[in-house]
């Protein structure tokens, strides 16, 4: 594995994951309730997940959510970002590994679609900000929130995990260069 090929790989969908957010982030979407969003970085989070090794996958989400800190969020926005995040890098992972599980007699299981993985990671992003929030005012009533966030989270990575899923199908697996 050449180590230069792999930085630049990661670097490229870092930028586009990054460019995916700051464009998001101009859209103007009245029908989600605040603190919703289309999750369109999500998109290249599932691609790099399904494609590259877990750490790489988890470098590129953490990269970009520094970045995007620094461009236009600060610390607060940060925290909110990384536990979101994480908790939803963690639970498409867990989720993502339970789906490649074997029956009994040798029989592959089905496991759990790349949409599938994509709407939890949507969802758990919400219960990470919200678990953040909690945190940070020490009001656990926030949770009640995740009854309007929860199913947006879980709608929006439907959506997204369908894009990611297109795109793996047309991208040969030649594709990433290392």
């Amino acid at each position: 594995m050449n180590a230069t090929r792999r930085l630049t790989y990661l670097s490229l969908l870092t930028a586009i994951s990054l460019s995916l957010f700051v464009l998001e982030g101009m859209l103007p979407v009245p029908f989600l309730a605040p603190g919703a969003k289309l999750g369109l970085a999500n998109i290249v989070t599932v691609f790099a997940l399904y494609t590259l090794s877990a750490r790489d996958a988890l470098a590129v989400i953490l990269v970009r959510i520094v970045l995007a800190s620094l461009f236009g969020g600060g610390p607060t926005v940060m925290l909110y970002s990384l536990a979101g995040g994480l908790l939803s890098f963690l639970g498409m992972y867990a989720l993502k590994k339970a789906g490649s599980f074997s029956l009994p007699a040798g029989k592959a299981g089905s496991g759990f679609s790349l949409p599938a993985v994509s709407a939890a990671g949507g969802f758990f992003h919400h219960v990470g900000q919200l678990l953040a929030a909690i945190a940070m005012t020490g009001t656990p009533s926030l949770l009640t929130y995740l009854a309007i966030l929860g199913p947006i989270g879980l709608a929006t990575g439907l959506v997204t995990g369908f894009v990611a899923a297109s795109i793996c199908k047309k991208l040969p697996q030649s594709t990433v260069p290392y």
